[in-house]
């Protein structure tokens, strides 16, 4: 059922791109979208998110629950953030050469851009108001505002953090509760049972949500893509190859990392793990994604619940190499192509790129792990260069389409990391 699941899936979102080009095409009524979105946002992703909180929580808690002492979790926690921020780094460094390549920002329709950007300004603004008032919002906050924030979000009243789905604010408690459990020893083993059976019904809660998946999927891919049309990728095509071709080798090396370092031939982990990609490609969330990147390392790739439980949760949240790689990328695109104008006064020397690749990294560690918080991150990365805000809207057209490709290249990131952290311990 699962290996026939894998095409349903894959049929799902090429009806719902055929689907939605021909909604684009044609003159239908406004209910479609509210019908789409209530099959696909609504009830898919909704029950999707609604596993997040507990499952990062209780899978946290059996993995280290599991382990023998303190030391092994020591040794699993630094070889995992280790290993996401070199792939992280990797990402953003693959992003600006391209960028810096290919200049995208310096293409044959840019003069038409600038000349024309009050009335594309506004109409983005009546399009995307919503969007960039997020935008707008996290401008003023200054790096003391989001580290505050951060540490706000880590620790907090854990069901607060339960209740709001506060990722770093779970995984804390989860950590701190599964090392008191380990260190009072004999007092605590009446309890690993339970926290063991609650993660099962988790994953099988999983399990049951995914059967109408093919369906979801579709309804999903059908709205976005009816929503958005082709037209809407002219414009910014050289903005948009750049992202696709920074990401596409960056997956190349990710596949390079998990043959050299987990001894798992590329072949044999794109094939198993296409059922948790393209949930993420659909869903555009690495959270929602959770509940199936971790039974599919699991069921597909061998990797043992203890790895999968502890790395990946922790992947969801601090490891983002497509939202990295591209908000490195749109912070230079932005600037070769309004460079000169207000709030654009500025050069492109080696030390504007090396800041922009040090809070590209540091950025992408605070993003949410849901639709678009890749737009209110970036903020960060322009804000440290000088860039207005007011230009970022320039790419709200095309962000959720890039999404997609963030965050199924954020999630195989994070399982090409079960992989390695599991056969480093083994």
């Amino acid at each position: 059922m699962k290996h026939n699941l894998h095409w349903l899936i894959f049929v799902g979102m090429l009806s719902g791109i055929m689907v939605g080009l021909w909604i684009n095409h044609s003159v239908v009524s406004s209910r479609i979208f509210e019908v789409l979105d209530l099959f696909g946002k609504t009830l898919f992703i909704g029950a999707l998110k609604m596993l997040v909180a507990p499952l990062i929580f209780f899978s946290i808690l059996t993995a280290i629950t599991s382990l023998s002492n303190r030391q092994q979790l020591w040794s699993m926690g630094w070889k995992t953030l280790l290993f996401y921020l070199t792939t992280t780094s990797i990402a953003v460094a693959i992003g600006l050469f391209f960028v810096l390549t290919i200049r995208p920002g310096h293409w044959s329709n840019r003069n038409e851009i600038r000349d024309n950007w009050i009335e594309h300004r506004q109409q983005l603004h009546n399009n995307f108001s919503g969007t960039e008032a997020q935008v707008n919002e996290a401008s003023h906050k200054t790096p003391l505002d989001i580290i505050r924030h951060t540490l706000e979000q880590t620790i907090s009243n854990p069901f607060l953090a339960l209740s709001e789905t506060r990722s770093l604010g779970i995984i804390f408690f989860a950590l701190i509760l599964g090392a008191a459990l380990i260190a009072v020893g004999k007092v605590a083993e009446p309890v690993l049972p339970v926290i063991q059976g609650i993660n099962a019904a988790i994953m099988k809660l999983t399990t049951w949500i995914m059967l109408g998946s093919p369906f979801f999927i579709f309804c999903l891919v059908a709205s976005l893509v009816g929503q958005l049309g082709a037209g809407v990728f002219q414009l910014l095509s050289g903005y948009i190859i750049t992202i696709i071709t920074g990401i596409a080798v960056h997956l190349v090396v990710l596949l390079a990392i998990c043959y050299f370092m987990g001894r798992i031939p590329p072949w044999r982990f794109i094939l198993a793990i296409q059922q948790a990609w393209m949930v993420a490609f659909a869903t555009r969330s690495s959270a929602a994604t959770l509940p199936v990147t971790i039974s599919t390392v699991q069921d597909e790739l061998g990797i043992s619940a203890q790895t999968a439980e502890f790395v990946l949760p922790l992947g969801a949240t601090i490891n983002m190499d497509g939202t990295a790689l591209y908000e490195g990328v749109a912070v230079i695109f932005l600037i070769q192509l309004f460079g000169g104008m207000p709030g654009v006064m500025i050069e492109l020397t080696p030390v504007t790129t090396i800041i922009i690749f040090m809070t590209a990294v540091l950025a992408s560690i605070g993003a949410a792990a849901v639709p678009n918080a890749g737009l209110v991150t970036m903020v960060l990365v322009a804000n440290a260069v000088g860039l207005s805000v007011e230009y970022i809207p320039m790419i709200f057209a095309v962000d959720a389409f890039l999404d997609m490709f963030r965050t199924s290249t954020n999630v195989m990131g994070d399982m090409v990391g079960a992989v390695v952290i599991d056969k480093f311990e083994k």
